[in-house]
């Protein structure tokens, strides 16, 4: 019988990238994800096919022979596959995306791919709401939602995308000034920034085996809220490694103690009732793109 099957096309998209740019590097820039994740994505690629695609060189990558042929092909189809959704598409036809998001998600890593998500999804509009508060999407003021929190706390939920790891974070300025923090006991001396009354520092205490309860005087409304105070070196926030990736990188933040734990998912709510193709290829996307930056938040 024919092979019907198809490569893994995240994958594909990858490789179409850094063989046009010569480099993983403005592969990752051009399509807004890290430079592993492209490389991961090679890789998964040359497996399925058992080819080697690139050789890799000090100043980027050269197609192999087979690579060269192989991105000739695939090429002129991903060309076709745009051409071909164009004439499909009724001319006055507006397919909007709605988008309910927690707004550390939103700001940090969603925003900074939306010019990416334009062009992989030709026509596509995309309408992005932060909220902090929502529990449920209705599928009249958004099509899906996208929430961070623990198993069983939402009753709508599509799926589980990732359980990233949680530290504590401060700018390395505020870890100079203070007295040195050698365990996650010795964070309680200091300036502990809450999104709530003391719970999740309480969670989070908890899951260290340290019996810590904390009330909060302050609380922010939200964990975009509460990096940005710890940003500007007012003291010591939890942040998850989804939301500071680029912060830490850079070293406008660190980390307050080695100590990280997992203790809650970001997880996908949609309406009762079935969604649009739009909705079904986004949350695909979505899981494949966080799966791909942050393989040790996978759940298994």
């Amino acid at each position: 019988m024919p092979d019907h099957r198809l490569p893994p096309l995240n994958a594909v998209r990858a490789f179409d990238a850094a063989a046009r740019l010569g480099s993983y590097v403005e592969a990752s820039k051009a399509l807004h994800v890290t430079q592993p994740a492209i490389g991961r994505h090679v890789k998964l690629l040359e497996d399925w096919l058992g080819i080697q695609l690139f050789e890799r060189t000090s100043r980027g990558v050269n197609l192999t022979p087979a690579g060269e042929k192989y991105h000739r092909k695939i090429s002129a189809a991903l060309q076709l596959i745009i051409e071909a959704g164009k004439e499909a598409r009724p001319k006055d036809a507006e397919r909007w995306l709605r988008i309910m998001v927690v707004p550390g998600f939103a700001k940090r890593w969603l925003m900074p791919r939306i010019e990416t998500l334009r062009h992989l999804r030709p026509g596509l509009k995309l309408a992005i709401e932060p909220n902090s508060t929502f529990t449920e999407v209705d599928g009249k003021s958004a099509d899906l939602g996208i929430v961070y929190g623990l198993d069983g706390q939402y009753a709508d939920s599509r799926a589980a995308l990732i359980c990233p790891r949680v530290f504590p974070i401060c700018t390395p300025q505020y870890l100079a000034s203070i007295e040195p923090v050698i365990g996650p006991a010795d964070l309680v001396r200091h300036e502990l920034i809450h999104v709530d009354d003391g719970e999740w520092w309480n969670l989070w205490f908890a899951a260290n085996e340290l019996d810590i309860h904390l009330n909060s005087d302050m609380l922010y409304v939200n964990n975009d809220h509460a990096l940005s105070v710890a940003e500007s070196g007012q003291g010591i926030a939890l942040a998850n490694e989804v939301l500071v990736r680029e912060e830490l990188k850079s070293g406008k933040l660190v980390r307050a103690v080695d100590a990280q734990v997992k203790l809650e998912s970001y997880r996908v709510l949609t309406p009762s009732a079935e969604f649009s193709a739009d909705v079904a290829w986004f949350i695909q996307w979505l899981k494949t793109e966080l799966e791909a930056d942050f393989p040790e938040a996978v759940i298994s």
